[in-house]
């Protein structure tokens, strides 16, 4: 089984946290004015929209490979639904914009991110999450 560890760390002076993986990054933060939120970063549910996206995009480029043709420009925009208390995701919408290099139908390449496309697959079917305090036994 193959896994993937990410960290995360506070950002000094601020209540922001600084999150990566390998020499890529990413800020965390509250909208500016909540829970001490200075909005220097991607909160929670933004994250977990471009994950969604983001994997997509990438399962796009790994499917046209595949299948053996060439992608112009691809545009993915990620809606997710968030409603009660604690606030939940309900529903996630990605509408997928996919040109391909010689002027034909995307469909299929489309069609295939979806049947790899990992974090779509992985929150469409749900999987248990941990949450452990460090250093206790």
């Amino acid at each position: 089984m193959a896994s993937v560890t990410v960290e995360l760390r506070n950002v000094e002076g601020t209540q922001a946290a600084m999150g990566w993986a390998g020499a890529h990054t990413v800020v965390v933060d509250r909208p500016e004015g909540k829970a001490g939120g200075m909005g220097l970063g991607f909160n929670g549910a933004q994250l977990l929209a471009l994950a969604l996206g983001g994997c997509f995009c990438n399962d796009l480029r790994y499917a046209a490979h595949e299948l053996g043709v060439s992608l112009g420009r691809i545009a993915v925009s990620v809606t997710v639904e968030l409603e009660g208390m604690p606030l939940l995701t309900k529903a996630a919408t990605m509408s997928v914009r996919c040109e391909m290099q010689d002027g034909s139908d995307a469909a299929a390449v489309i069609e295939k991110a979806k049947a790899i496309c990992m974090v779509a697959n992985s929150l469409g079917r749900g999987f248990p999450v941990a949450i452990e305090q460090a250093g206790r036994s």
